[in-house]
């Protein structure tokens, strides 16, 4: 009896296993940050694999946003690499970690991103209904303006500062990221 419940628990197991394996290898997932990206896990799930993103996991962290990128969603988020935030004035990203500027990090960090989940293609099509640019409505409640320059897509900030699209649709269980090559900031 022992030998039977043991057989049938391992064969479960096992079955289980293969299942959640199988699964995992349909995944289609973008590699970021020398790490592959599950659309079956949510942004922050994804986001603290990759090696290119550890000052925005850092940010995040500081800025209290974790939860909220765990959440349902949908979000698009518009990711600024490491190199991206190297290329801040010196000091910045260290003064914007002290949390006394908890409310500005807040707000520079949910300006890359907006409600629900647009996909590159979305964004193309918004950008060819807007003849030539679309304007984005970020959760800080600024603006970014999408744009095509040959087969790459920008999004320029409300300061006139553009960063490229440079890994589209990394989709993710609450959205999609779009790795972006630059910080961009709403008005002060």
């Amino acid at each position: 009896m022992k030998t039977r419940h043991f057989l049938t628990t391992a064969f479960f197991a096992l079955t289980l296993f293969a299942t959640t394996a199988t699964f995992a290898q349909k995944e289609k997932t973008v590699n970021v940050g020398g790490a592959p990206m599950y659309p079956s896990k949510n942004i922050i799930e994804n986001a603290v694999n990759s090696k290119d993103h550890t000052t925005l996991v850092a940010a995040v962290k500081a800025a209290g946003l974790v939860e909220t990128l765990q959440s349902k969603g949908p979000f698009t988020v518009f990711a600024p690499t490491n190199e991206a935030f190297a290329k801040l004035p010196k000091g910045t990203v260290e003064t914007l970690l002290k949390p006394e500027n908890k409310k500005t990090l807040q707000t520079i960090l949910t300006y890359h991103v907006v409600a629900g989940k647009m996909n590159a293609s979305d964004i193309v099509a918004a950008i060819k209904k807007g003849g030539g640019k679309a304007t984005l409505k970020t959760v800080s409640g600024g603006t970014l303006t999408a744009w095509m320059k040959g087969k790459d897509l920008y999004i320029t900030d409300e300061n006139g500062k553009s960063a490229k699209v440079t890994i589209a649709d990394v989709n993710q269980s609450n959205g999609v990221i779009h790795v972006i090559d630059a910080v961009v900031t709403p008005k002060a």
